[in-house]
């Protein structure tokens, strides 16, 4: 990872962009926003609780961020991870590669991310919205408890 600056972070506080930091050889800055959405497996969501093994996932990332800097010609990378509840249209995750040309910059990233979710021990449980508008003429085909689990029947 030679000349690679590398920033990994998994925090609690809200993720702000930083500031860009051109080192004057990259052609490419790609920044990656992952936001968490409304829909979980077809299902509304409040959002989603995400923990992590904190030290283990900052470890992997740090790996990442390396084996990526091998694979493609990185200058830049920096990962920063949210835990804890995140509702529904904020950031959970801020990923930003600096690369000389786009194509090495989309694919790093896409690598990366790729890489993340197989490999770092961040795990997510959705916080399903509650359906209070059901009719008692049309009872769910499945019931479901408040952490979105299906649940016995009664």
């Amino acid at each position: 990872m030679a000349n690679v600056v590398c920033e990994v972070l998994v925090t609690e506080a809200s993720l702000d962009t930083p500031p860009k930091a051109h080192r004057g050889d990259a052609g490419a800055i790609n920044d990656f926003w992952g936001v968490v959405r409304r829909l979980e497996d077809g299902r509304e969501i409040d959002g989603i609780q995400y923990e992590a093994h904190r030290e283990m996932a900052e470890h992997q990332l740090r790996q990442i961020a390396g084996q990526a800097a091998e694979k493609f010609p990185l200058q830049l990378v920096i990962i920063h991870h949210r835990v804890g509840f995140i509702a529904v249209g904020e950031l959970s995750l801020f990923l930003r590669v600096a690369t000389p040309h786009r194509s090495e910059a989309f694919r790093a990233s896409q690598w990366i991310v790729d890489e993340l979710k197989k490999k770092v021990p961040i795990w997510k449980r959705p916080k399903f919205k509650v359906d209070n508008l059901r009719r008692a003429s049309h009872p769910p085909s499945r019931s479901y408890d408040v952490a979105g689990s299906e649940a016995a029947k009664v």
